[in-house]
Protein backbone atom coordinates (compact mmCIF):
# COMPACT_ATOMS: atom_id res chain seq x y z
CA UNK A 1 0.00 0.00 0.00
CA UNK A 2 2.82 2.41 0.86
CA UNK A 3 4.58 1.60 -2.44
CA UNK A 4 1.35 2.27 -4.34
CA UNK A 5 1.02 5.71 -2.73
CA UNK A 6 4.63 6.58 -3.55
CA UNK A 7 4.14 5.41 -7.13
CA UNK A 8 0.92 7.45 -7.43
CA UNK A 9 2.64 10.53 -5.98
CA UNK A 10 5.62 10.09 -8.32
CA UNK A 11 3.22 9.97 -11.28
CA UNK A 12 0.84 12.78 -10.31
CA UNK A 13 3.29 15.31 -8.84
CA UNK A 14 4.96 16.21 -12.16
CA UNK A 15 1.54 16.55 -13.83
CA UNK A 16 0.29 18.79 -11.04
CA UNK A 17 3.39 20.99 -11.15
CA UNK A 18 3.17 21.21 -14.95
CA UNK A 19 -0.41 22.44 -14.77
CA UNK A 20 0.64 25.37 -12.53
CA UNK A 21 3.58 26.54 -14.62
CA UNK A 22 3.18 29.48 -16.97
CA UNK A 23 2.81 28.35 -20.53
CA UNK A 24 4.06 30.97 -22.92
CA UNK A 25 1.22 32.18 -25.11
CA UNK A 26 1.74 32.29 -28.84
CA UNK A 27 3.29 35.54 -29.97
CA UNK A 28 3.93 36.93 -33.41
CA UNK A 29 5.74 39.67 -35.22
CA UNK A 30 4.15 42.34 -37.37
CA UNK A 31 6.32 43.96 -40.02
CA UNK A 32 5.05 47.26 -41.39
CA UNK A 33 6.45 48.89 -44.49
CA UNK A 34 5.82 52.31 -46.00
CA UNK A 35 6.94 53.03 -49.56
CA UNK A 36 6.75 55.99 -51.93
CA UNK A 37 7.37 58.67 -49.32
CA UNK A 38 7.68 62.09 -50.96
CA UNK A 39 11.21 62.53 -49.60
CA UNK A 40 13.69 60.96 -47.18
CA UNK A 41 13.56 63.77 -44.60
CA UNK A 42 12.96 62.92 -40.95
CA UNK A 43 11.62 59.55 -39.81
CA UNK A 44 8.46 57.49 -40.03
CA UNK A 45 6.61 56.97 -36.76
CA UNK A 46 4.64 53.73 -36.56
CA UNK A 47 1.87 53.63 -33.93
CA UNK A 48 0.24 50.28 -33.14
CA UNK A 49 -3.28 50.11 -31.67
CA UNK A 50 -5.15 47.15 -30.19
CA UNK A 51 -8.52 48.49 -28.95
CA UNK A 52 -11.70 49.80 -30.51
CA UNK A 53 -12.13 53.56 -30.11
CA UNK A 54 -8.39 54.34 -30.12
CA UNK A 55 -8.30 55.78 -33.65
CA UNK A 56 -8.16 58.66 -34.44
CA UNK A 57 -5.48 59.58 -31.89
CA UNK A 58 -3.80 62.84 -32.90
CA UNK A 59 -1.42 62.90 -29.93
CA UNK A 60 -0.68 59.12 -29.82
CA UNK A 61 -1.86 58.75 -26.21
CA UNK A 62 -3.99 55.64 -26.89
CA UNK A 63 -1.37 53.61 -28.76
CA UNK A 64 -0.27 50.15 -27.68
CA UNK A 65 3.28 50.67 -28.96
CA UNK A 66 5.22 53.22 -31.02
CA UNK A 67 8.37 52.61 -33.06
CA UNK A 68 10.33 54.95 -35.29
CA UNK A 69 11.85 53.90 -38.58
CA UNK A 70 14.69 55.36 -40.59
CA UNK A 71 13.84 56.40 -44.13
CA UNK A 72 16.04 54.90 -46.81
CA UNK A 73 15.36 55.76 -50.46
CA UNK A 74 11.80 56.90 -49.74
CA UNK A 75 10.83 53.80 -47.70
CA UNK A 76 10.78 52.73 -44.06
CA UNK A 77 10.25 49.32 -42.43
CA UNK A 78 9.89 48.26 -38.78
CA UNK A 79 8.81 45.13 -36.90
CA UNK A 80 6.70 44.93 -33.77
CA UNK A 81 7.76 41.76 -31.95
CA UNK A 82 6.17 39.42 -29.38
CA UNK A 83 2.58 40.48 -30.04
CA UNK A 84 -0.20 38.25 -28.73
CA UNK A 85 -2.94 37.07 -31.04
CA UNK A 86 -5.50 39.81 -31.48
CA UNK A 87 -6.92 42.66 -33.47
CA UNK A 88 -4.53 45.49 -34.37
CA UNK A 89 -4.41 48.66 -36.46
CA UNK A 90 -1.42 50.77 -37.56
CA UNK A 91 -1.11 54.53 -37.99
CA UNK A 92 1.98 56.03 -39.63
CA UNK A 93 3.32 59.56 -39.66
CA UNK A 94 6.02 60.74 -42.08
CA UNK A 95 7.51 63.09 -39.50
CA UNK A 96 9.60 65.18 -41.88
CA UNK A 97 10.92 67.55 -39.21
CA UNK A 98 11.29 64.81 -36.56
CA UNK A 99 9.28 66.64 -33.88
CA UNK A 100 7.01 63.69 -32.94
CA UNK A 101 3.71 65.38 -33.79
CA UNK A 102 1.40 65.85 -36.74
CA UNK A 103 2.15 69.28 -38.19
CA UNK A 104 -0.88 70.94 -39.75
CA UNK A 105 -1.66 73.75 -42.13
CA UNK A 106 -5.04 75.40 -41.56
CA UNK A 107 -6.76 72.11 -40.59
CA UNK A 108 -5.16 69.31 -42.59
CA UNK A 109 -1.82 67.62 -41.92
CA UNK A 110 1.10 68.92 -43.99
CA UNK A 111 3.09 65.73 -43.37
CA UNK A 112 2.17 62.29 -44.65
CA UNK A 113 -0.13 60.12 -42.53
CA UNK A 114 -1.62 56.70 -43.15
CA UNK A 115 -3.61 53.86 -41.62
CA UNK A 116 -3.69 50.15 -42.24
CA UNK A 117 -6.43 49.26 -44.78
CA UNK A 118 -6.70 52.88 -46.01
CA UNK A 119 -5.78 54.18 -49.46
CA UNK A 120 -7.45 57.59 -49.03
CA UNK A 121 -8.67 59.73 -46.16
CA UNK A 122 -11.47 62.29 -46.36
CA UNK A 123 -14.69 63.47 -44.78
CA UNK A 124 -16.49 60.38 -46.08
CA UNK A 125 -13.60 58.07 -45.21
CA UNK A 126 -12.44 59.12 -41.75
CA UNK A 127 -10.04 56.76 -39.96
CA UNK A 128 -11.40 54.48 -37.24
CA UNK A 129 -10.14 51.34 -35.53
CA UNK A 130 -12.86 49.12 -36.93
CA UNK A 131 -11.96 49.81 -40.55
CA UNK A 132 -8.18 49.99 -39.99
CA UNK A 133 -7.93 46.80 -37.92
CA UNK A 134 -6.88 43.30 -38.91
CA UNK A 135 -6.42 39.99 -37.10
CA UNK A 136 -2.92 38.90 -36.13
CA UNK A 137 -2.81 35.10 -35.84
CA UNK A 138 0.59 34.52 -37.45
CA UNK A 139 3.69 36.50 -38.39
CA UNK A 140 2.51 39.11 -40.85
CA UNK A 141 3.81 41.86 -43.14
CA UNK A 142 1.58 44.77 -44.16
CA UNK A 143 2.08 47.87 -46.26
CA UNK A 144 0.64 51.23 -45.22
CA UNK A 145 0.23 54.04 -47.74
CA UNK A 146 1.49 57.51 -46.79
CA UNK A 147 -1.21 60.02 -47.72
CA UNK A 148 -0.27 63.65 -48.29
CA UNK A 149 -3.11 66.19 -48.19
Amino acid sequence: MKIARIALLAFTLPLTLYSFTNHKAESYSLTVEVNNLRNSNGIVQFALYNMDGTIPDEFYKKSYNILKGEIINGSAVISFKDLPTGKYAVNILHDENNNGKIDKGFILPIEGIGFSNYQTIGLGNRPNFSKASFELTENKTISVKAIYM
